[in-house]
This record gives structure tokens, C-alpha cells and sequence, in this order.
């Protein structure tokens, strides 16, 4: 703590103000007196004038006196006296004063005195000659030319005293200039210098320089940084080789696990099923901890007991032993409270309260293992399993590799996840695939079986009645039929789905319509109401099929006369299917497995983001509604996609 006695030191800045502020004040002084004697100058330059200028009054009022002009003589009176006024008190407008010397004072206060007594002679004593006036006169001007001679030498002696102090300023500018170069080179240059000279050492690698602290301020504190800086550097090369090899390993080590990281991940995306999986895995494992064996195991899903998946480096008998154990039978397979990463040392559990429990230690002891690592392998809290590392040695494991066994597993369940997902997405797609070829079988060979049974009918009972006439057009149906559903069955292997108009499916419903009237002889118009945005192609598909499944219901169940299908373009999507058969009670009849044809289409709208409805009353027909949402249609235009 800094003592009262103690003085701050001064800073560069200011050591510099103070130097520049005396200078300055010199300067200004200067300029003090070099302005001042100038004025005086002036002023005495001003009183020289008005001096000769009384002595040509005096002589013009001796001349007026004799021309006995009295007003006259009044007024250049009045007007000398303006004059003595003007050098007693000076001029306020211009620089017109009296220099304040004796001499010049003395010389003044004569010419007061003797203008008093020849004012009186003249203006109380008139009838004096002309020569007595001229001598008076004469006389009187002797006293102002003292006067004017006396103003002349102070300004002479004041005019030297200028070009002194000229001189006097010219030399503070010549040695204000070199103590500040001076003080630059002192303060501000050397210091730079000593600093740049430092550095440049320090870049040849000369580490022991030192620049010496010989003031308090700026540079005094950046030479004090500087040999601390240097000091550290110092201490740091003497060091350097044990921190790069230091760092070298660690860096080593980093890209060891980055490598065991990167081919855990690159495994991943190899492994095409679980076994592969997992041999890959043991096998990687075993190299990145340097193990003497490793093994990966298979938790079931309620985590009762552990599967052997996979092993490298483990005995056969051991193998044979822990193909299949008990969650928690062993020191491995933990519970699904207790799933964390272990380090298990067997030598010392034969002295601790675990020694008596053989079932535990037997197995690894006998194979000549010295420590186990347990690590889970979990996904989202869920324990899926987890891996062992074999050691015949003591083992101890540090945070980083702890932190690398971790992650590993962490890639093994995600690829474990991975697979299933996998496995799940190819049933679903199978499922699918399934219901959509159903879907396909139903609305065209099923509906072409369905329209050949009702001809055979038709053909039976044209023979029981003996109309060949009829029998021939049930014959020619059945042949056409049949030949439509080769053409379908052509379609759905070529395609697997029914072709539509890819812009407009107007075409495509009218087509459906004649195909219905063949096939039914009843009536059926198609009404077009606005015009809307094109549907997309698998948006074609399911209306086209929606529509032929409530044909066929009509043709099966409505007993009905005339079919109307309308289509709705704008506002949004809407196709109607209206009938005048016998209809039925309800709305909405339930989708079960008996109504396969009604799921279907509710199956169908759904899949492109519509709803069905069926309206119905008894003796007065049914309607089938699909709607389509605006958005949906809308979404699927903006941004060109097309379902298939």
C-alpha cells in the first residue's frame, strides 16, 4: 500500500503536457511583449504626428493673430487645445498614446505650461508686432520640438527592445524545438528503440535479454511486461519438449479413438443383419482397449436374461457356459436398475463379501481372467444389451476411456435400433403391399368374376328356358368379360395400378360409366361441375377406384333403374354417386371385415387425405360422397409431387 510521503510517479502523458505547457506559457509571454511593445510603438508613432501637427497650428495662429481675425483666432485655439488634450489622455480609437518616461513627461508638462503663458500673451494682450508674435512663436515651438524629440528616442529605445525580444523568441522557438526533441528522444524514441531491439532478440530466439526499468511511467510498465513476457517464454521453451510429447500422446490417443470411433461407425452402416453386427463389433472392440477377449450380449426385452451374440478371444468352454445366462446370475448380465459401466476386479471379489458366491466368479476365474468391463448397451434408458472386456491382468479404466467404451455403445444401439427399424419398415412394407394388391384384386378381377358369374346365370337360365337368343348374348358377355379380366390381370402385373388420364380424369370416369352400362344395361350420366386444378395421379387412381366400388355396390345391392355421377372441381374435389334403387337404413354403415368393399374405400380416401360418406334411406336410394380436402390438393400441387 502507497505511503502519504510516497509521490505517484509521473506518466509519459504527463511529462509531455508539462513540457508542452511551459513552452507554451514562454510563448505566449513572448507574444505578451512583442504585442505590447508594438502598441507602444504605435501610440508613440500617433503622438509624434500629433505633436507636428501643433507645432504647423502654432505657426498658423501667429499668422491669424496678425490678420486680427478674432473668430478665427478662437477656433484654432480651441482646436490646439483638442490637440494637448488628445496627448495628456490619449486616444481611445487608436493606438495614440505619450510614452510614460521622465523625459518625455517633463518634456510635455513644458509645453503645457508654456502654452498656459502664451495663450494669456496672446489673447490679453492685443497690439503685440508681429515679430513679437514670431518669436513667442518660435519659442513655443522650440518646447514641442523637446517634446517631439524626447517621444523619438523612447521609441528608438523601445524599437530595440523589439527586435531584442524578436531575437529573444527566436531563440525559445530554437530551443523549445530541441528540448522537445530532446524529451522525444528521451521519453518516447530510446524507450521505442530498446523495445524494437528487444523484440528483435527475442525473434533470433535470444531469451536472456533483459531491457532495463529506468522510469515509472508507460514504457516503464511495457519494459516491465516485456521482460515478464520474456521470462515466461523462457520458462515455457524450457519445458516445450516435455508438453509436445505430452501432447503428442494425447493427441495420439485422441485419434486412436476418433479411428475406433470412425470404424464403429463405418461398421454400422455396413452390418446388414445382427449377427454381423455384433461380430464386427467384438472383434473392434477387443483392438480399441487392447483386451484380451471382449463379447457382446443380447438383453430380451424385459431384461430377464442376456443372449450371447457374439465373441473374440473367449474360450469355447466358457462360451458353452454363458451362451444364455439370468439377468444378474453373473457379474455380467446386470439388471435393468443396476445397468452402468463396471470395472470388475475377480482377484479382489476372492477376499471380499462376494467370495463365497463361486456361481459369480467361476467361469472367468477358470479361463484365467484377472478383470472384467461391463458396459450396457442402452438406448433412451432402455437397456439392450451390453459388452465385456476380458483382462488377464489388473485393469483400471481412466475417464476418457470410459467415456470412448460409452460411446461405443452407444453406436452399437443405435445400430441395433437401426436394424430393427429396419426389419419393421420391411414387414410394414410387405403389409402394405399386401393391402394394396387386395385393394387391386378387388376392384378388378373381383369385380370381373362377380359381372362373369351373373352372365353365367343369365346363360343357365337362358338354356333352362331354351332362348338362344339370349344364351348367345350371355356367351358374347361372358367372352368379353373374360376378356376384360385377362386385360386386367395384364394391367395390374404390367402397372399394378389403373391407368388414368395423367391431366384430366373426366375421360377415365366416362370410360367407367360405359363399362357399367355394358355390364348392367342400366342408365348412367355423368354431370361436370366447375373447373379445378388437375389431381394428381395417384389422386386419379383412388377416385377412379371409389367410384367403380360404388358402381359395383349399385350393381349388387341397389336393385336400381339409373345411376347419376357428378364431379365437383372448385371450391375443392367432391365426387357423388347417386342411385334411385331401394337403399337401406343408416348412415355410414360400420367397417368390418364383412363390408370389405366399404373399408376399401374409406381406405382409399384416407390415403389421400379425403373422407367418404354414404347417405341412405330406405325405398329412395343411397349416395356415396368423396370429398377431398382443399389443403391437401393444394400442398400436393405447390410443390409438383405425385403419390404412386
Amino acid at each position: 500500500m502507497r505511503t502519504s510521503t510516497q509521490r505517484k510517479p509521473w506518466s509519459l502523458g504527463a511529462k509531455l503536457n508539462w513540457i508542452g505547457a511551459a513552452v507554451l506559457m514562454l510563448a505566449l509571454g513572448g507574444i505578451s511583449l512583442t504585442l505590447s511593445f508594438s502598441w507602444r510603438l504605435n501610440g508613440g508613432a500617433a503622438a509624434v504626428n500629433e505633436a507636428g501637427r501643433m507645432r504647423m497650428q502654432t505657426w498658423r495662429l501667429a499668422q491669424t493673430l496678425d490678420a486680427g481675425d478674432r473668430a478665427l483666432v478662437d477656433a484654432q485655439l480651441a482646436q490646439f487645445e483638442k490637440g494637448l488634450r488628445l496627448l495628456s489622455q490619449g486616444d481611445p480609437t487608436r493606438p495614440l498614446i505619450l510614452p510614460s518616461d521622465a523625459a518625455t513627461q517633463a518634456a510635455f508638462a513644458t509645453v503645457q505650461f508654456e502654452w498656459l503663458r502664451l495663450r494669456l500673451a496672446w489673447t490679453q494682450a492685443p497690439g503685440l508686432s508681429a515679430v513679437q508674435v514670431s518669436e513667442q512663436a518660435t519659442a513655443f515651438v522650440g518646447h514641442i520640438d523637446v517634446l517631439v524629440s524626447a517621444i523619438e528616442s523612447q521609441l528608438a529605445r523601445l524599437t530595440t527592445l523589439l527586435n531584442g525580444l524578436q531575437l529573444a523568441m527566436i531563440g525559445l522557438a530554437l530551443a523549445a524545438a530541441a528540448v522537445l526533441l530532446r524529451t522525444g528522444y528521451l521519453l518516447i524514441l530510446r524507450p521505442l528503440g530498446r523495445l524494437q531491439a528487444g523484440f528483435a532478440q527475442v525473434g533470433q530466439g535470444e531469451l536472456a535479454v533483459r531491457l532495463p526499468v529506468d522510469s515509472r511511467d508507460e514504457f516503464g510498465a511495457l519494459s516491465e511486461g516485456f521482460n515478464h513476457m520474456v521470462a515466461t517464454l523462457q520458462g515455457l521453451y524450457q519445458n516445450l519438449e516435455s508438453q509436445v510429447a505430452a501432447k503428442t500422446q494425447d493427441l495420439a490417443l485422441q485419434n486412436q479413438r476418433l479411428k475406433a470411433l470412425y470404424q464403429a461407425a463405418d461398421w454400422v452402416t455396413k452390418a446388414e443383419d445382427l449377427p454381423s453386427l455384433a461380430r464386427g463389433f467384438a472383434a473392434q472392440l477387443k483392438a480399441v482397449a487392447q483386451a484380451d477377449a471382449s463379447a457382446v450380449r443380447w438383453s430380451d426385452e424385459e431384461n430377464r436374461r442376456y443372449l450371447m451374440l457374439a465373441s473374440e478371444g473367449l474360450p469355447q468352454d466358457l462360451l458353452d457356459q454363458e451362451v444364455c445366462i439370468p439377468s444378474a446370475a453373473c457379474l455380467c448380465g446386470p439388471a435393468k436398475t443396476g445397468a452402468q459401466t463396471r470395472v470388475i476386479q475377480l482377484h479382489a471379489l476372492k477376499t471380499g463379501p462376494e467370495a463365497g458366491d463361486q456361481a459369480r466368479l467361476g467361469h472367468c476365474e477358470r479361463a484365467g481372467f484377472q478383470a472384467v468391463i461391463s458396459v450396457p448397451v442402452r438406448l433412451h434408458e432402455r437397456v439392450l444389451g451390453e459388452f465385456n472386456l476380458f483382462f488377464r491382468q489388473p485393469r483400471q479404466l481412466s475417464a476418457e476411456e470410459r467415456a470412448l467404451l460409452e460411446t461405443l455403445a452407444s453406436h452399437l444401439a443405435g445400430a441395433i435400433e437401426g436394424l430393427r427399424a429396419v426389419a419393421m419398415e420391411r414387414e410394414a412394407a410387405v403389409a402394405e403391399e399386401r393391402g394394396l394388391l387386395a385393394r387391386e384384386l378387388h376392384d378388378s378381377i373381383a369385380q370381373s368374376l362377380s359381372f362373369l358369374k351373373i352372365q353365367v346365370s343369365l346363360l343357365r337360365q337362358a338354356q333352362e328356358r331354351q332362348q338362344p337368343e339370349a344364351a348367345a348374348q350371355a356367351m358374347s358377355e361372358l367372352d368379353a368379360g373374360l376378356r376384360e379380366s385377362l386385360a386386367d390381370v395384364r394391367a395390374l402385373l404390367l402397372h399394378f395400378r389403373t391407368r388414368t388420364n395423367a391431366e384430366d380424369i373426366v375421360p377415365a370416369l366416362q370410360s367407367t360409366l360405359r363399362k357399367f352400362e355394358l355390364q348392367t344395361g342400366l342408365t348412367a350420366e355423368l354431370s361436370v361441375q366447375g373447373e379445378g386444378l388437375p389431381l394428381g395421379a395417384d389422386e386419379q387412381v383412388q377416385l377412379l377406384h371409389v367410384v367403380q366400388e360404388a358402381l359395383s355396390n349399385v350393381r349388387k345391392h341397389a336393385n336400381a333403374n339409373r345411376v347419376w355421377v357428378s364431379l365437383q372441381q372448385s371450391p375443392f374435389w367432391q365426387v357423388e354417386v347417386r342411385d334411385d334403387g331401394c337403399g337401406f337404413a343408416g348412415q355410414n354403415p360400420s367397417w368390418d371385415e364383412t363390408h370389405v368393399g366399404l373399408r376399401i374405400m374409406q381406405e382409399r380416401a384416407a390415403r389421400i387425405g379425403g373422407q367418404v360418406e354414404i347417405q341412405s334411406e330406405p325405398g329412395r336410394g343411397s349416395r356415396v360422397i368423396l370429398s377431398l380436402k382443399p389443403r391437401t390438393l393444394g400442398q400436393d400441387i405447390r410443390e409438383g409431387t405425385t403419390r404412386t
